[in-house]
């Protein structure tokens, strides 16, 4: 499965679950931000290319579905509903990631949309 985590500046949340999924089995994760002085950008093949898609904010998924309207279609995107409060790799980050992400990846959760 190929997942892509998605926050606003790609810096603490995006890429921390991105390392805690990143050998979780059978998962391929990547990781991008919305705003433009990201370290990786989202752009439309990262949206093609993703399974199912974990955004931090509302707001981030707004924009996907908004910038991406057709590059989306079919995939399932994700509110973990994660504040930007934490630093990269903060324990309570990775709890919280682990809590809201893994009963997605295990299968039971894999169509439709939250």
């Amino acid at each position: 499965m190929k997942v892509l985590f998605v926050c606003t500046e790609n810096r603490m949340r995006s890429p921390t679950a991105e390392k805690v999924f990143r050998d979780y089995p059978g998962v391929e994760a990547r990781s991008a931000g919305i705003g433009f002085t990201s370290e990786n950008y989202v752009e439309a093949h990262l949206i093609r290319w993703a399974d199912i898609i974990f955004v931090m904010e509302k707001r981030h998924r707004e924009y996907i579905r908004n910038k991406f309207k057709d590059d989306c279609e079919g995939r399932r995107i994700i509110c973990l509903g994660i504040p930007d409060e934490y630093n990269y790799m903060d324990y309570d980050l990775v709890d919280l990631l682990k809590d809201r992400v893994t009963p997605y990846l295990k299968g039971s959760k894999i169509s439709g949309e939250d």
